[in-house]
């Protein structure tokens, strides 16, 4: 028998692999949205421009420094769409990939040179998760564009094409958490429409939830198997709790505002809720004006959007799942119990450190980021801090001020969207995979805590 082929530098380097792949995505989309064709009127976009687009679209966030339908062609409306596509699912399908191999606990050197050898071992795994996430993702799409496109259709009155192009738009946008839409107030003109705002909603709590566990849910199902993961009973947990908190958060703190859910009706009300209750999961469509919402309402969404949706998903943040292996700690801490359990089982302190090492990461990159932006810019710490939380948890929500930064301050948003979307994966992957073996260690000493 012969040598194993050698395995490409980036095959031994998954999270880099991840950053190179999302990086020529958006040197590619730059490209085409500073062609003349991308435009409007026919003119080239500042680099600026193109750059903060392509790099908002491919890490689906949502945030614009220009008016979408307005500014963009059609073409630049379809090579938006292709990037949030390209972002969405890449990362969907390449977070997932690496949570497969971590959760295997196998060595990636060890699989890859097995896989090397026998040119079969775990390859139909490969094949049959990307195909999962492919199908799962058309499928779940086209659903939630039928029920938009009817409704543009039949009840705004919109050219049969012209209701196709919005529902499929709306629907790729809403999946892949990207908040992009084809209308000047984004959502404001359906804010009160549930035919419009739900599939939205059920479209980005699919997208956001994470695809390990769409795919174990759904093989559960048709087994009847009643044992669940814990990644899956984690994040379900978390995701249905927060997203409670935040459309009653959402709800009493705005109910008699003039300017957001004050005017409407119960059921409105009700929409609106539920509608910016789930966008905070790092959605980014707005079914009001944001600039309107209340400071403790822009805090609780701060917090909302920092913590994201569940791995491996389309989401942002920290995700679900590290804030609450954060909190089983701190209750294992409080209650003076020497090691973590968490729903029956037994937490490693390998986990543990990962889980502190990415929350405490992204609070340092979100206050350095809102520090550099108060410097460069004259707007309140409200603004600033939503719209660089809304930025690393790529979300897309703002309070309008994006497009007013300086184009310094575009590319420090801009930076900040490319690190939150990929930093937490490439990081957890990298921490997860890494393996040392510590030959000694030295005598314990406890210094003084709090």
């Amino acid at each position: 028998m012969g040598r194993p082929a050698p395995v490409p530098w980036l095959l031994r380097r998954p999270a880099a692999a991840v950053v190179v792949g999302f990086g020529a995505a958006v040197a590619v989309g730059t490209v085409l949205l500073l062609l003349p064709v991308a435009t409007e009127d026919g003119s080239s976009a500042p680099v600026v421009a193109a750059l903060f687009t392509a790099v908002s679209a491919v890490c689906v966030t949502g945030l614009i420094v220009v008016d979408t339908p307005t500014y963009w062609s059609t073409f630049g409306e379809l090579v938006i769409l292709g990037l949030i596509q390209v972002g969405g699912i890449g990362i969907m399908t390449l977070a997932t990939l690496l949570g497969l191999l971590i959760a295997r606990r196998v060595g990636l050197r060890l699989q890859l040179t097995a896989q090397a050898e026998t040119k079969s071992l775990g390859l139909g795994d490969v094949r049959q998760v990307v195909g999962a996430i492919l199908a799962l993702s058309v499928v779940i799409e086209l659903v939630v564009a039928v029920p938009l496109t009817a409704r543009f259709a039949l009840f705004y009155g919109e050219e049969p094409g012209r209701a196709v192009y919005l529902g499929v738009f709306h629907a790729v946008s809403s999946f892949n958490n990207a908040g992009f839409a084809l209308f000047t107030d984004n959502m404001i003109p359906f804010a009160t429409d549930p035919w419009i705002c739900l599939p939205i909603v059920l479209a980005v709590v699919l997208g956001g939830i994470g695809f390990p566990v769409l795919l174990e849910l759904g093989r559960r199902i048709r087994t009847g198997s009643r044992r669940w993961s814990l990644h899956v009973r984690i994040t379900v947990i978390t995701y249905a709790v927060l997203l409670v908190v935040g459309v009653a958060a959402f709800l009493i703190t705005e109910w008699r505002n003039p300017a957001t859910l004050g005017p409407l009706g119960i059921g409105g009300k009700a929409v609106v809720g539920l509608f910016h209750g789930v966008m905070p999961r790092t959605a980014g469509f707005n079914s009001v004006d944001v600039g309107q919402l209340y400071p403790a309402t822009l805090l609780v969404t701060d917090m909302l959007m920092f913590i994201g949706g569940g791995s491996a998903g389309t989401a942002g943040g920290i995700k679900v799942t590290t804030f609450a292996l954060l909190a089983f700690v701190i209750a294992a801490e409080v209650r003076g119990e020497p090691t973590v359990h968490v729903l029956g089982r037994r937490l490693p302190a390998a986990v543990q450190r990962q889980a502190l090492t990415v929350a405490l990461l992204g609070v340092g990159l979100v206050t350095v980021s809102t520090v550099v932006l108060l410097s460069l810019t004259p707007f309140r710490l409200d603004d600033v801090l939503f719209e660089v939380v809304s930025a690393f948890g790529t979300v897309g929500l703002s309070t309008g001020i994006t497009a007013d930064l300086p184009p310094a301050g575009q590319l420090v948003l801009t930076a900040l969207m490319f690190l939150g979307r990929l930093g937490p994966i490439t990081l957890a992957s990298a921490l997860a995979l890494r393996d040392r073996v510590r030959r000694y260690e030295l005598p314990e000493e406890r210094p003084i805590v709090g």
